[in-house]
């Protein structure tokens, strides 16, 4: 029998969301990806809201890299959380490996200033 591969990401996100959490001043940086765009949402776990979210969707759309737009989007999210005094978050990959446009994306953030 084969299993589904989103049946097993989604059973690793589970898996590491028990330990992952995010605070006002370390917020959880929780990360999805899609066939054509990636999203991106700062959440503050105690008051289950959302600091800050985007997509690359908004951004830019002559880069047809992805992996270029995932690190152009994490260098603007670096700098809109800056603004928002928050320097350092909790990365939550949501069960993706850390390879191509999630590496991209953490590399960007990197450069935007903040801190996992």
């Amino acid at each position: 029998m084969v299993k589904h591969y989103s049946n097993t990401r989604i059973k690793r996100k589970a898996r590491s969301r028990v330990k992952i959490s995010g605070t006002q001043i370390r917020p959880r940086l929780a990360v999805f990806r899609s066939q054509h765009n990636l999203y991106v949402q700062l959440i503050d776990d105690t008051k289950r809201a959302t600091l800050l979210g985007m997509s690359d969707k908004n951004l830019n759309r002559d880069i047809k890299n992805k992996i270029e737009r995932a690190q152009n989007l994490g260098k603007v999210i670096g700098e809109m959380a800056g603004k928002q005094k928050i320097t350092q978050v909790v990365f939550d990959r949501s069960g993706y490996t850390f390879h191509g446009r999630i590496a991209a994306l953490a590399k960007g953030l990197k450069e935007g200033g903040l801190k996992f």
